[in-house]
């Protein structure tokens, strides 16, 4: 029988073995996707699971291949930087466990008309909530230079990135996916001897852009730290330098390391959690190939 729901879910099994589900846990999936993590949390447990997605898409799907575990399941529409204030429409204080995967869904990019993809044609969209107002079509056609450069710089991290603002200017107006990555790819010298795809950087940061993804994962983190009651567990899976760098900062200050101690070798603010620290990465038969950049953060609220 084919798999009505083929996407494999990013590094499963060490999801379930960080948040280790338990009868009874209110558990958050704060990316829900097609379901596959909570799928696994809920089997794992008499849990119940909170699906958080911004992506009608993903929610309709969602409701469907986990319809078999009734009001164990409560898809919740909205952005994970939200989440505070989703808790407080379903009356809760706190939860036991909060796990994102901050990677873009199979879903999404696979989604020609979506405008996520540089390999097939489509609109330029790149929204997660296909409600939302601003696309990547305000950044490509509307925005200056300057302002081009610095978000394929920093959120990109393209070192061509004053060449690809110049040449996205030139080709105004932008309505095709394929056309702009072409662009891109000539703007940026010695592209074709390039293992990626010369598009991939500044997609990226486009996409970062229009869905603010590190304000939202900066908005996540300090909810984590209020809302996760003690001995609650976090799993974050991210999968570029920038998203690990904001996780791998957060933890080593919440749990103490790296911050200013007193005499006696005690941090002056008590910690919040305590953490591993390095990242988990994804084992070496790991089935998905779109996990290979993987990298998962843990933690357990004090």
């Amino acid at each position: 029988m084919t798999n009505p729901w083929p996407h494999i879910s990013v590094m499963l099994n060490e999801c379930v073995e960080a948040l280790a589900p338990r009868d009874g846990d209110v558990l958050v999936d704060c990316t829900l996707g097609m379901g596959g993590h909570t799928e696994a949390l809920l089997a794992a447990a008499e849990c119940t699971v909170l699906g958080v997605d911004r992506d009608d898409d993903a929610l309709r799907i969602a409701r469907d291949r986990l319809a078999r575990f009734g009001d164990r399941f409560v898809p919740v529409k909205g952005s994970f930087g939200q989440l505070g204030t989703l808790l407080d429409g379903l009356g809760i204080d706190r939860v036991d466990g909060i796990l994102a995967d901050l990677g873009v869904s199979s879903l999404q990019l696979d989604t020609a008309g979506r405008g996520f993809s540089f390999r097939r044609a489509g609109p330029v969209d790149m929204r997660m909530d296909q409600r939302a107002a601003f696309s990547a079509a305000d950044v490509v056609n509307e925005w200056d230079e300057d302002a081009l450069t610095v978000c394929i710089r920093e959120y990109g991290e393209e070192r061509h990135a004053r060449r690809v603002a110049k040449a996205i200017i030139r080709g105004r107006p932008w309505t095709d996916t394929l056309a702009l990555a072409s662009t891109i790819a000539d703007a940026i010298p010695g592209a074709k001897k390039s293992k990626i795809h010369p598009a991939t950087r500044t997609f990226q940061a486009i996409r970062m852009a229009v869905n603010d993804e590190l304000g939202q994962l900066e908005s996540l983190l300090r909810t984590a730290e209020a809302r996760l009651a003690p001995g609650g567990r976090l799993a974050i899976i991210s999968f570029h330098s920038l998203e690990d760098r904001m996780v791998k900062q957060f933890l080593a200050k919440a749990s103490g390391r790296g911050t200013p101690r007193d005499a006696w070798g005690h941090p002056i603010e008590a910690p919040t959690f305590t953490s591993r620290n390095r990242a988990i990465k994804p084992a070496d038969d790991d089935p998905n190939p779109r996990a290979r950049s993987a990298r998962l953060r843990t933690a357990v609220r004090l």
